[in-house]
């Protein structure tokens, strides 16, 4: 299992001491949601955000493009420090040339999709992706609870990458915290993105230590 740590749920006010705090956690990577108030209904954080992190930590920046027209800002983000792109099936009218830009760039290229968007929209894509990320909530909001149906696609998406023998791995975000993350993990997920479960209860060192360790637990 790999975590996520999610700063959507973060004190921007201390930003640093939160990342730090959920690295000696064991947080393996720190995932940013950049929206735009169009995909999706909110607005989050941009490219000097994720340049002030990238001056934080050395950990791979875990970029989630929840936006109209991703391909014009890919460069300006993959230059701003992101290392792992995702990008939205339902927003990418040319996916497979995002992807091969990703790549292109040095970057771990990856497509999300939303709740009601069905796995067979990746039929052509998945050979070419790094990862997958299954939205297990509906996108724009932190806080929410993860929507029990959206681990039967991670479940059939898991059994189609063995059947066909592709590399992708599964990301699943949303509502993911101690109580379900062993289900979640359970189902094929092998990178977790939390952040109320690392951010909003108790210090992030030790939310990131217990959503981990409940993750692995046999």
């Amino acid at each position: 299992m790999i975590l996520a740590a999610s700063i959507l749920a973060a004190d921007f006010t201390r930003l640093d001491e939160e990342v730090q705090a959920a690295v000696r956690g064991g947080a393996q990577a720190i995932h940013v949601d950049v929206m735009d108030g169009h995909f999706v209904p909110n607005l989050s954080v941009g490219l000097p955000v994720l340049e002030a992190l990238r001056r934080t930590t050395s950990l791979p920046l875990d970029v989630h493009l929840m936006i109209d027209n991703a391909d014009l800002y890919l460069d300006a983000f993959a230059d701003a420090g992101a290392d792992w792109i995702s990008v939205h099936v339902e927003a990418q009218p040319h996916l497979q040339r995002t992807i091969e830009h990703l790549h292109q760039r040095g970057k771990r290229a990856g497509v999300a999709l939303n709740p009601a968007t069905p796995l067979a929209t990746l039929e052509e894509i998945l050979p070419d992706l790094d990862f997958v990320l299954v939205m297990t909530v509906s996108p724009g909001f932190g806080g929410q609870k993860l929507l029990p149906r959206t681990l039967d696609k991670v479940r059939a998406l898991k059994r189609g990458l063995v059947a066909r023998g592709l590399r992708a791995q599964i990301a699943a975000d949303g509502g993911i915290d101690e109580g379900n993350v062993r289900e979640v993990v359970g189902a094929g997920v092998e990178i977790v993105v939390a952040g109320a479960a690392v951010f909003s209860g108790g210090t992030p060192e030790e939310s990131a230590r217990r959503l981990l360790l409940a993750g692995t637990r046999p």
